[in-house]
């Protein structure tokens, strides 16, 4: 029997009278029920955030990173059950799932060591006659209640690059989950409750879309950090008014392959940051541009990954790529494939789609206009074109409107930081994928892909402000 959860407020589960069916998306079952928060549980939710403020504030270093590992221990001994929950809800390929759980105890532990470590710096002020004697101590301190807002796609591990950094600040943190989604992060506020956070430290309220609006528009919360689609992102961020903003936004991330690359490891991992979760991930490999000297290997090479993925129920251990998060996704995504062969683009492989599910598509002879390329297609869509020099595939990449992550395969070290230098977006992965994200490292991208920086050390940093204490001892 599918379980029932309440909203956590205040460290306690309650009961709304208004349940959201969770249904997978593969099969369409029920697999949990979930109580939605209106609009006055939403301000209980505010209110123990706020008050538990001044609490959290005092707690010291060591007993922050104790709830962090403790929370890490908690997700290890329950990971079969977070893999399977993300199965269920989300229809990502439970060994995909369990990775993902790994990869958020992983967080938590990051984010321990980051608490004993948050501290400051002696700064020198006797840089100018008239200082003599003179210095400061710098410290970040937290801001307050912080918003955050996560996807459907990784519903554990983007739940914990929001809570873990404000667990390890003093941060008290309102988690709205995606409503296909909120299982995930019902279950780890159930686990950072046991591992000790005082109470409003953490509330995970999952309610209608249109009910957001009333967390993110009450001045108590003091910073936003959104993960979703630009269009909604940035109208958030509109509103912000003198708050605090992290946004984590779409991307249509490039890959560059050079001709001295190694071909056969680049279009194995190509075909899996393509594919993988059914491309529904905001780093996924969408556009490849091959060097033409090696183009038509590349090409060949890759179309045989390709065509060893295997789709089907995610919770067999052999599936690599399952169902879209809904029909709609793959209805959008067929409409996309189609326009672009109507508009010249050829299908190398699959293009076809079956309820929610979505082949893996390889197309050709696309163009930057089309919105297999243009936009963020976050399908198992992918399009495979030639350039003549580096410089050339750099202004293809460099084309669109997103700038997240990017891949560039070579083993020359000079076009490695002249992709550096040029390429316009957050990050640059060298003989890797673009969906490459260790979860230590600053995250976040340019243009229409973001605002700030995710990562734990780095998410810390945004969820504090450095005060400065200047001091003249001699006085």
């Amino acid at each position: 029997m599918e379980r029932e959860f309440g909203v956590l407020i205040g460290g306690k589960w309650k009961s709304s009278g208004t349940l959201l069916d969770v249904k997978s998306p593969y099969d369409g079952k029920t697999v949990g029920k979930v109580h939605l928060a209106g609009p006055a549980l939403i301000e209980e939710a505010l209110a123990s955030s706020a008050g538990a403020f001044a609490s959290l504030k005092r707690l010291p270093a060591w007993r922050r990173s104790e709830i962090l590992t403790k929370t890490a221990e908690g997700i290890e001994k329950r990971e079969e059950e977070l893999a399977r929950t993300i199965t269920l809800e989300s229809g990502k390929p439970i060994r995909d799932a369990r990775g993902e759980v790994r990869r958020a105890a992983t967080t938590f532990r990051l984010a321990a060591e980051e608490a004993r470590r948050f501290g400051g710096e002696v700064v020198p002020l006797d840089v100018s006659p008239g200082s003599d004697g003179r210095f400061a101590l710098v410290r970040r301190f937290p801001i307050g209640p912080v918003l955050g807002i996560t996807p459907f796609n990784f519903p554990l591990n983007l739940v914990a690059h929001k809570v873990a950094p404000a667990m390890a600040c003093c941060n008290p943190i309102i988690i709205k989950p995606a409503p296909r989604t909120p299982l995930s992060a019902l279950l780890l506020g159930e686990i950072v409750n046991e591992a000790g956070l005082p109470p409003g430290g953490l509330n995970v309220v999952p309610c209608a879309n249109e009910h957001a609006a009333l967390l993110w528009e009450d001045q108590r919360i003091r910073k936003l950090s959104f993960t979703g689609s630009a269009a909604v992102g940035w109208k958030l961020k509109e509103r912000a008014g003198n708050r605090k903003v992290t946004l984590e936004l779409g991307g249509n991330a490039g890959v560059i392959i050079h001709g001295d690359a190694d071909l056969e490891f680049a279009a194995k991992r190509c075909a899996l940051g393509a594919f993988s979760y059914a491309g529904q991930v905001c780093i996924s490999v969408q556009r490849i541009y091959a060097q033409k000297d090696v183009f038509d290997r590349f090409r060949d090479l890759y179309l045989e990954e390709c065509r060893k993925i295997k789709q089907g129920d995610p919770m067999d251990e052999a599936t690599a790529l399952g169902p879209m998060i809904e029909e709609a996704a793959a209805i959008r995504t067929e409409k996309w494939v189609n326009e672009a062969v109507e508009e010249g683009a050829k299908v190398l492989l699959g293009g076809g789609r079956k309820g929610s599910f979505m082949e893996p598509t390889v197309l050709t002879g696309t163009k930057p206009s089309m919105k297999v390329c243009g936009e963020e297609v976050f399908a198992p869509v992918v399009s495979l074109e030639a350039y003549g020099t580096f410089e050339e595939a750099l202004k293809e990449v460099n084309s669109g409107l997103y700038g997240l992550q990017a891949g560039v395969f070579t083993r020359d070290m000079g076009r490695v930081f002249r992709a550096y230098e040029e390429l316009e977006v957050g990050g640059v992965v060298v003989n890797d994928v673009p969906t490459y994200r260790a979860d230590n490292m600053p995250y976040g991208g340019v243009k229409m892909s973001g605002f700030g920086r995710e990562g734990v050390a780095y998410a810390i940093e945004e969820m504090t402000e450095p005060k400065l204490l200047a001091l003249n001892p001699s006085a």
